[in-house]
């Protein structure tokens, strides 16, 4: 008989939530550590996150709790914490964390200050080498509804054998990978361009302009992964391609909502105001053109997306500027 794996999410926000969802259909035994104390107490009495992931019925066997000691036994421990937040996060959990568990990051971001992508960071304040990434298209409210998703892991084989184990299952599909960077650079990226696709949305300029954004957006994504040493193959994956399409054209994309408000003129602390979940895209913007720079990798859609969130340009100056650029060989 199978030993029931104990799988550990460090942060009950919609993304982490989901994933213990994920994770008790798979027939794991699942603990949900969240930083507020309301929200262990409704995950534990009314089996529900209705600040974070409203609507979705919880399994009555998820266990959450604030205390970061019950994470001790886990076998695999995934990290779910926005990505300002991560750093901080990890050096709480690093003198509970056994040296046995598997650790995945499910976080997607770039460190804006060193430009450390999240596993590189977390390996740093847990002092362990081996984590994983998770990655792929994936709106929280349909993992949690239990609809068809499929994801990347990706790391060495038997961590990675370890997390599919404890998480995937008929509807949740992991696919395994090596390329950590590409996993992550994807994951990243993508965030920024679906927020210029909203823009491109909100301002009006149509279905092509959006194709567009997408296909460019799809090419600096590439750029940027090969600069760092990733595949290109992975980021025409489910972690670059696929998570692309799906977050600048899917309705439940906070990151393409945001740009579209940005496009109707809208002020990013108006669209800011009062959201219980991050805008990963616009905390990420800043960190992936200072490190785009610091490679000499163009991202013209990148920094158009982050000088209009900046205030440095307008919406229409920016539009004007991409427009105006040089037109050459599509795929450098």
């Amino acid at each position: 008989m199978t030993k029931q794996q104990h799988l550990g999410v460090v942060g009950a926000g919609a993304w982490g939530t989901a994933l213990a969802c994920a994770a008790r259909r798979a027939g794991s035994r699942v603990t949900l550590w969240a930083r507020e104390a309301d929200t262990v107490e409704v995950v534990n009495e009314r089996h529900e996150n209705p600040v974070f992931l409203p609507g979705v019925a919880l399994d009555p066997a998820l266990a959450a709790t604030t205390d970061m000691a019950g994470l001790n036994a886990c076998d695999v421990v995934l990290l779910v914490a926005p990505s300002a937040f991560l750093g901080r996060v990890c050096e709480t959990l690093a003198p509970y964390l056994s040296e046995r568990s598997a650790v995945c990051v499910c976080t997607k971001g770039i460190e804006r200050d060193t430009g450390r992508l999240m596993t590189d960071l977390a390996a740093d304040h847990l002092e362990r080498d081996g984590i994983c990434a998770l990655s792929g298209p994936s709106f929280a409210a349909e993992v949690a509804a239990g609809l068809p998703t499929a994801v990347t892991v990706a790391g060495s084989e038997p961590q990675v054998a370890r997390i599919t184990g404890a998480l995937a299952g008929p509807t949740f599909r992991i696919y395994q990978s090596d390329d950590v960077t590409g996993i992550e650079i994807g994951g990243a990226v993508k965030n920024v361009i679906a927020i210029a696709c909203g823009i491109a949305m909100g301002c009006g300029l149509g279905h092509n302009a959006r194709a567009a954004v997408i296909s460019r957006g799809l090419n600096e994504m590439a750029r940027l992964g090969a600069a760092l040493g990733a595949r290109r193959e992975t980021l025409m994956g489910l972690s670059g391609l696929g998570d692309l399409v799906l977050t600048c054209t899917g309705k439940l994309s906070r990151n393409l909502t945001f740009g579209q408000g940005i496009g109707r003129g809208d002020t990013v602390g108006e669209l800011l105001a009062g959201r219980a979940s991050v805008v990963e895209g616009a905390v990420t913007a800043p960190a992936v053109v200072a490190l785009a720079q610091r490679l000499g990798v163009e991202m013209p859609i990148a920094s158009a997306v982050d000088d209009v969130l900046a205030g440095r340009l307008d919406v229409a100056e920016a539009i004007e500027a991409l427009l105006a650029r040089p037109m050459g060989q599509e795929l450098t």
